[in-house]
Protein backbone atom coordinates (compact mmCIF):
# COMPACT_ATOMS: atom_id res chain seq x y z
CA UNK A 1 0.00 0.00 0.00
CA UNK A 2 1.57 3.52 -0.74
CA UNK A 3 2.93 5.28 1.89
CA UNK A 4 -0.41 6.47 3.41
CA UNK A 5 1.15 9.61 6.12
CA UNK A 6 1.31 13.30 5.90
CA UNK A 7 3.94 15.86 6.22
CA UNK A 8 3.38 19.02 7.90
CA UNK A 9 4.36 22.16 6.14
CA UNK A 10 3.10 24.49 8.61
CA UNK A 11 1.85 23.74 11.26
CA UNK A 12 0.07 26.90 12.71
CA UNK A 13 -0.41 28.69 15.85
CA UNK A 14 -1.95 25.74 17.49
CA UNK A 15 -2.99 22.60 15.32
CA UNK A 16 -3.69 19.59 17.69
CA UNK A 17 -4.80 15.84 17.19
CA UNK A 18 -8.39 15.24 18.54
CA UNK A 19 -11.36 12.85 18.44
CA UNK A 20 -14.00 12.33 21.24
CA UNK A 21 -11.81 12.43 23.66
CA UNK A 22 -11.18 9.99 27.00
CA UNK A 23 -13.80 10.72 29.21
CA UNK A 24 -14.12 8.10 32.40
CA UNK A 25 -10.27 8.61 34.03
CA UNK A 26 -11.28 11.88 36.03
CA UNK A 27 -10.05 9.68 39.05
CA UNK A 28 -6.59 9.57 37.50
CA UNK A 29 -6.59 13.37 37.12
CA UNK A 30 -6.99 13.22 33.48
CA UNK A 31 -9.34 15.35 31.65
CA UNK A 32 -11.49 14.51 28.72
CA UNK A 33 -10.50 16.14 25.94
CA UNK A 34 -11.52 15.75 22.52
CA UNK A 35 -12.66 18.12 19.74
CA UNK A 36 -13.90 21.26 21.39
CA UNK A 37 -16.13 21.91 18.85
CA UNK A 38 -17.41 18.20 18.56
CA UNK A 39 -19.98 18.63 15.81
CA UNK A 40 -17.95 20.01 13.37
CA UNK A 41 -15.25 17.12 13.80
CA UNK A 42 -17.88 14.60 13.53
CA UNK A 43 -19.34 16.11 10.65
CA UNK A 44 -15.72 16.59 8.78
CA UNK A 45 -15.56 12.59 9.70
CA UNK A 46 -18.68 11.90 7.90
CA UNK A 47 -17.51 13.51 4.90
CA UNK A 48 -14.97 11.59 4.34
CA UNK A 49 -16.33 8.33 5.19
CA UNK A 50 -14.70 8.17 8.49
CA UNK A 51 -16.23 6.33 11.48
CA UNK A 52 -16.94 9.55 14.46
CA UNK A 53 -14.38 8.09 16.48
CA UNK A 54 -11.29 8.88 13.65
CA UNK A 55 -9.05 11.13 14.86
CA UNK A 56 -9.06 14.59 13.04
CA UNK A 57 -6.80 17.63 13.19
CA UNK A 58 -8.14 20.94 15.03
CA UNK A 59 -6.45 24.02 13.93
CA UNK A 60 -6.77 27.83 15.96
CA UNK A 61 -7.19 31.05 14.00
CA UNK A 62 -4.53 30.72 11.13
CA UNK A 63 -5.15 26.87 10.00
CA UNK A 64 -2.31 24.91 8.39
CA UNK A 65 -0.13 23.09 5.54
CA UNK A 66 -0.33 19.76 4.38
CA UNK A 67 1.34 17.45 1.86
CA UNK A 68 -0.03 13.90 1.71
CA UNK A 69 2.52 11.62 0.49
CA UNK A 70 -0.63 9.65 -1.16
CA UNK A 71 -3.36 10.48 -2.81
CA UNK A 72 -6.14 11.44 0.09
CA UNK A 73 -10.00 12.63 1.05
CA UNK A 74 -10.48 15.23 3.23
CA UNK A 75 -12.58 17.84 3.88
CA UNK A 76 -12.52 20.93 6.13
CA UNK A 77 -15.38 22.42 8.43
CA UNK A 78 -15.35 24.28 11.70
CA UNK A 79 -14.33 28.08 11.57
CA UNK A 80 -14.88 28.87 7.29
CA UNK A 81 -11.73 29.83 5.53
CA UNK A 82 -9.54 29.26 2.83
CA UNK A 83 -8.87 26.01 1.50
CA UNK A 84 -6.50 25.49 -1.40
CA UNK A 85 -4.59 22.26 -3.17
CA UNK A 86 -1.64 23.30 -4.73
CA UNK A 87 -2.83 26.98 -4.87
CA UNK A 88 -6.32 26.06 -6.36
CA UNK A 89 -9.27 26.80 -4.56
CA UNK A 90 -11.39 23.99 -3.07
CA UNK A 91 -14.28 23.72 -1.16
CA UNK A 92 -14.68 24.38 2.49
CA UNK A 93 -17.23 21.70 4.01
CA UNK A 94 -17.05 19.37 1.57
CA UNK A 95 -14.57 16.11 0.70
CA UNK A 96 -11.61 17.51 -1.61
CA UNK A 97 -9.41 14.80 -3.27
CA UNK A 98 -5.53 15.44 -2.74
CA UNK A 99 -2.94 14.00 -4.74
CA UNK A 100 -0.24 12.71 -3.13
CA UNK A 101 2.52 15.13 -2.90
CA UNK A 102 0.29 18.06 -3.78
CA UNK A 103 0.25 20.79 -1.17
CA UNK A 104 -3.00 21.28 0.88
CA UNK A 105 -3.68 24.85 2.60
CA UNK A 106 -6.11 25.73 5.28
CA UNK A 107 -6.36 29.29 5.38
CA UNK A 108 -6.89 31.40 8.24
CA UNK A 109 -10.35 31.49 9.83
CA UNK A 110 -12.31 34.12 8.75
CA UNK A 111 -14.88 33.77 11.57
CA UNK A 112 -14.65 31.93 14.82
CA UNK A 113 -11.57 30.17 15.76
CA UNK A 114 -10.92 26.71 15.18
CA UNK A 115 -10.63 24.57 11.94
CA UNK A 116 -11.09 20.90 11.63
CA UNK A 117 -9.24 18.69 8.90
CA UNK A 118 -11.05 15.22 8.24
CA UNK A 119 -8.70 12.88 6.50
CA UNK A 120 -10.14 9.28 5.08
CA UNK A 121 -8.98 7.22 7.36
CA UNK A 122 -8.17 9.33 10.29
CA UNK A 123 -4.77 10.51 11.51
CA UNK A 124 -3.32 6.70 13.01
CA UNK A 125 -1.17 8.19 16.25
CA UNK A 126 -0.91 6.03 18.88
CA UNK A 127 -3.30 6.22 21.23
CA UNK A 128 -3.06 6.99 24.92
CA UNK A 129 -5.37 5.43 27.18
CA UNK A 130 -8.19 5.05 24.49
CA UNK A 131 -7.96 8.12 22.48
CA UNK A 132 -5.63 10.15 20.01
CA UNK A 133 -6.41 13.65 21.74
CA UNK A 134 -3.75 15.77 22.54
CA UNK A 135 -4.03 17.12 26.16
CA UNK A 136 -2.52 20.44 26.58
CA UNK A 137 -2.95 20.41 30.43
CA UNK A 138 -2.23 16.82 31.00
CA UNK A 139 0.74 16.22 28.14
CA UNK A 140 -0.62 13.23 26.94
CA UNK A 141 -1.33 12.34 23.42
CA UNK A 142 1.04 13.55 20.37
CA UNK A 143 2.14 17.12 20.98
CA UNK A 144 0.71 20.26 19.17
CA UNK A 145 2.05 19.93 15.53
CA UNK A 146 5.03 21.26 14.02
CA UNK A 147 6.50 21.86 11.06
CA UNK A 148 8.01 18.50 9.67
CA UNK A 149 6.13 16.57 11.63
CA UNK A 150 4.50 13.05 9.99
CA UNK A 151 1.70 11.98 10.86
CA UNK A 152 0.72 8.68 10.22
CA UNK A 153 -3.01 7.97 8.19
CA UNK A 154 -5.30 5.13 8.67
CA UNK A 155 -7.31 2.95 6.21
CA UNK A 156 -10.01 4.24 5.10
CA UNK A 157 -13.51 2.60 6.13
CA UNK A 158 -15.66 3.56 3.49
CA UNK A 159 -16.47 5.86 0.49
CA UNK A 160 -16.65 9.71 1.15
CA UNK A 161 -20.18 11.69 1.22
CA UNK A 162 -21.33 12.80 -2.05
CA UNK A 163 -21.77 16.65 -1.99
CA UNK A 164 -21.15 19.76 -3.47
CA UNK A 165 -21.13 21.05 0.49
CA UNK A 166 -23.14 21.02 3.43
CA UNK A 167 -24.78 23.48 5.98
CA UNK A 168 -22.63 24.27 9.09
CA UNK A 169 -23.65 26.78 12.49
CA UNK A 170 -21.67 29.79 11.53
CA UNK A 171 -19.50 31.47 14.66
CA UNK A 172 -21.88 33.23 17.26
CA UNK A 173 -21.96 37.03 17.05
CA UNK A 174 -23.40 36.37 20.74
CA UNK A 175 -22.51 33.57 22.69
CA UNK A 176 -25.43 32.26 24.54
CA UNK A 177 -24.57 29.79 27.32
CA UNK A 178 -27.58 28.52 29.74
CA UNK A 179 -26.19 27.32 33.06
CA UNK A 180 -27.65 25.65 36.04
CA UNK A 181 -26.53 27.65 39.22
CA UNK A 182 -24.53 25.86 41.93
CA UNK A 183 -23.43 23.66 42.94
CA UNK A 184 -21.57 26.53 44.95
CA UNK A 185 -23.78 29.34 44.30
CA UNK A 186 -24.00 30.22 47.82
CA UNK A 187 -20.61 31.44 47.94
CA UNK A 188 -21.98 34.34 46.37
CA UNK A 189 -23.99 37.55 47.13
CA UNK A 190 -27.34 38.07 45.47
CA UNK A 191 -25.98 40.76 43.23
CA UNK A 192 -23.86 38.31 42.19
CA UNK A 193 -26.29 36.06 40.97
CA UNK A 194 -28.31 38.59 39.28
CA UNK A 195 -24.85 39.99 37.58
CA UNK A 196 -23.94 36.79 36.22
CA UNK A 197 -27.49 36.15 34.28
CA UNK A 198 -27.98 39.95 33.64
CA UNK A 199 -24.85 41.77 32.55
CA UNK A 200 -22.72 41.21 29.28
CA UNK A 201 -19.28 39.65 29.57
CA UNK A 202 -16.85 39.35 26.46
CA UNK A 203 -14.64 36.48 25.64
CA UNK A 204 -10.92 37.15 27.04
CA UNK A 205 -7.99 36.42 24.71
CA UNK A 206 -6.08 34.55 27.30
CA UNK A 207 -9.37 31.79 26.45
CA UNK A 208 -7.72 28.25 25.61
CA UNK A 209 -8.76 24.96 25.17
CA UNK A 210 -8.33 24.46 29.17
CA UNK A 211 -10.88 27.63 29.48
CA UNK A 212 -12.95 30.41 28.04
CA UNK A 213 -12.18 33.46 30.26
CA UNK A 214 -14.21 36.00 30.08
CA UNK A 215 -14.14 40.02 30.52
CA UNK A 216 -16.85 41.92 32.67
CA UNK A 217 -17.86 42.63 36.19
CA UNK A 218 -16.73 40.89 38.88
CA UNK A 219 -18.45 38.13 41.19
CA UNK A 220 -18.49 39.53 44.70
CA UNK A 221 -17.90 36.75 46.79
CA UNK A 222 -20.59 36.04 50.12
CA UNK A 223 -17.89 33.84 51.86
CA UNK A 224 -13.99 34.51 52.36
CA UNK A 225 -11.35 31.45 52.22
CA UNK A 226 -11.16 28.69 49.61
CA UNK A 227 -12.43 25.38 49.06
CA UNK A 228 -10.52 22.57 49.50
CA UNK A 229 -10.22 20.65 46.04
CA UNK A 230 -13.49 18.67 44.39
CA UNK A 231 -14.01 17.34 41.46
CA UNK A 232 -14.82 19.78 38.15
CA UNK A 233 -16.79 19.06 35.37
CA UNK A 234 -17.36 19.98 31.65
CA UNK A 235 -18.78 23.46 31.62
CA UNK A 236 -18.27 23.90 35.03
CA UNK A 237 -17.84 28.06 35.61
CA UNK A 238 -15.52 28.99 38.32
CA UNK A 239 -14.49 32.21 39.37
CA UNK A 240 -10.87 33.07 40.08
CA UNK A 241 -9.82 35.47 42.92
CA UNK A 242 -10.48 38.44 40.29
CA UNK A 243 -14.46 37.76 40.09
CA UNK A 244 -14.11 36.87 35.87
CA UNK A 245 -16.23 33.69 34.97
CA UNK A 246 -14.26 30.96 33.14
CA UNK A 247 -15.74 28.43 31.68
CA UNK A 248 -14.18 24.83 31.45
CA UNK A 249 -13.49 23.20 28.36
CA UNK A 250 -12.03 19.81 27.23
CA UNK A 251 -8.39 20.03 28.45
CA UNK A 252 -10.00 21.50 32.13
CA UNK A 253 -8.44 20.54 35.26
CA UNK A 254 -10.22 17.59 37.23
CA UNK A 255 -10.44 19.31 40.29
CA UNK A 256 -10.15 22.96 41.55
CA UNK A 257 -10.70 24.77 44.90
CA UNK A 258 -11.98 28.39 43.30
CA UNK A 259 -16.21 27.70 43.40
CA UNK A 260 -18.29 27.00 41.10
CA UNK A 261 -21.14 29.12 40.80
CA UNK A 262 -22.94 27.10 37.85
CA UNK A 263 -22.68 24.83 34.81
CA UNK A 264 -23.14 25.05 31.35
CA UNK A 265 -25.04 22.97 29.49
CA UNK A 266 -23.46 20.56 27.13
CA UNK A 267 -24.94 21.39 23.81
CA UNK A 268 -23.83 24.91 24.40
CA UNK A 269 -19.80 24.17 24.36
CA UNK A 270 -19.63 23.95 20.42
CA UNK A 271 -20.25 27.40 20.41
CA UNK A 272 -18.16 28.31 23.15
CA UNK A 273 -14.79 27.03 20.81
CA UNK A 274 -15.77 28.92 18.43
CA UNK A 275 -16.45 32.22 19.93
CA UNK A 276 -13.55 34.61 19.41
CA UNK A 277 -11.88 37.30 21.83
CA UNK A 278 -13.82 40.15 21.75
CA UNK A 279 -17.53 37.98 21.48
CA UNK A 280 -20.25 39.43 23.52
CA UNK A 281 -21.09 36.47 26.42
CA UNK A 282 -24.37 36.52 27.72
CA UNK A 283 -25.36 33.70 30.82
CA UNK A 284 -28.85 32.41 31.17
CA UNK A 285 -30.08 30.39 34.18
CA UNK A 286 -32.50 27.35 33.04
CA UNK A 287 -33.53 24.96 35.57
CA UNK A 288 -32.01 21.58 36.07
CA UNK A 289 -33.17 18.93 33.84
Amino acid sequence: MADRALVVVRAGLLTTVQDRGRPGHAHLGVPRSGALDAPAAALVNRLVGNPPEAAVLETTLNGCALRPRSTVTVAVGGAPGTVTVDGRPAPWGAPVRVPGGALLEVGPARAGVRGYVGIAGGVAVEPVLGSRSTDLLSGLGPPPLADGAVLPLGVPAGPHAHVDTVAQPGPPDELVLRVTLGPRADWFTQDALRTLVTRAYRVSAASNRIGLRTEGPALERARAGELPSEGMVLGAVQVPPDGRPVVFLADHPTTGGYPVIAVVRTADLAAAAQAAPGTPVRFTAVSRR
